[in-house]
């Protein structure tokens, strides 16, 4: 096994993924990332463990589940606690680096960005698997996250059900015309303030060394036109497709049905998802009730369209918005680890 220890309490290491699949990537990200893992109890370098692949959110990544808050655990501090009480299994906890230049990849493969759905799948998992003493089969393996992650998970498990056979999206993204449309006439002020150049917007964002609060809504809808609609046009600097003109801030329907092939309401209407689905172990989703990016509608029609489907799932919501709502986990993991246990 190799890594650095973090930590002294709980278990946590980095291991270090070559990332040769982003190779040459457009927007020049790193290509070599460093992974947290965490570690259970009782690994000892002789005993195998499933894996759970936990997936941050926009403008997150891996190293943000370590993150220190004062009166909250950290993601290995709940998991270290729930194994202690004996309400979870032992289980590692893998959290990639997905990160680029747009605050995030969605885990898709793009032009635009990278491949790192093929990243994720064709790399860092074998990569932990010959790294780690996993149990490395697909009953053993599971994915969660949540907001960009929680897309991201429920995605992966639709699009390769002989990886993984559990899957938990929290909050994830999904019913895109109700939570990233809302968005469009905050992204078109903020981009007319840089004369309708992503470029100079972009560039003026890095530069800052506080970020404005208000520029978040144009760099989130870029971050998901380089995941939804690339260009093939390589003489544009960003290779983006916004979904609508920043002058008017009418949508461009052409554009926007790209982004709604994405969208998991949508997925779930072709069978190939639905079986990818059905052949899950276990399928957790959940929302607060007060998320203000109206996520809760849009997971009420997928647990309704997955009723109707025949897809076993477990739909929870709880009284809270879209942030700071990682306590959930501790719902999620020992559901998971029970599954990808036995």
């Amino acid at each position: 096994m190799t890594g650095q220890r973090l930590n002294r309490y709980p278990k946590v290491i980095e291991v270090t993924v070559p990332g040769i699949t982003l190779a040459g990537n457009p927007l020049g990200d790193p290509t070599e990332r460093r992974v947290p893992v965490y570690l259970p109890p009782s690994y000892d370098g002789l005993r195998r463990f499933p894996v759970l692949y936990l997936l941050a959110g926009f403008a997150s990544t891996g190293q943000s589940f370590l993150n220190y808050s004062f009166g909250r655990q950290s993601v290995p501090e709940m998991a270290e606690s729930l194994i202690a009480a004996g309400q979870m299994r032992e289980t590692i906890i893998v959290m990639p680096d997905c990160m680029t230049r747009y605050g995030g990849s969605q885990y898709v493969d793009s032009p635009a960005t990278g491949n790192y759905e093929t990243y994720l799948v064709d790399e860092i998992v074998p990569w932990i698997d010959q790294t780690l003493l996993t149990l490395a089969e697909r009953k053993h393996r599971a994915v969660a996250g949540k907001s960009s992650g929680g897309f991201g998970a429920l995605r992966l498990a639709m699009k390769h059900p002989d990886m993984f056979a559990a899957a938990a999206c929290h909050s994830g993204d999904m019913g895109f015309e109700l939570c990233y449309k809302p968005n469009f006439p905050a992204a078109a002020r903020v981009l007319e303030q840089y004369r309708g150049s992503i470029d100079e917007f972009l560039a003026s964002y890095e530069a800052a060394l506080k970020k404005p609060q208000k520029d978040f809504a144009l760099l989130d809808l870029i971050g998901m036109a380089a995941a939804y609609s690339p260009s093939s046009d390589t003489s544009l600097p960003e290779r983006i497709r916004l979904p609508f003109n920043p002058f008017t801030c009418e949508p461009d329907e052409k554009v926007w049905q790209e982004w709604l092939s994405f969208d998991p309401i949508m997925m779930i209407e072709k069978e190939e998802y639905r079986e990818a689905l059905r052949s899950l172990d276990f399928l957790f989703l959940d929302c607060g009730t007060l998320d203000e990016y109206n996520l809760q509608f849009g997971h009420r029609i997928f647990s309704t369209k997955a009723t109707r489907y025949n897809i076993a799932h477990r739909y929870e919501e709880f009284m809270d918005s879209h942030s700071n709502t990682s306590y959930r986990y501790a719902v999620s993991m020992p559901l998971i680890s029970d599954v990808i246990t036995d």
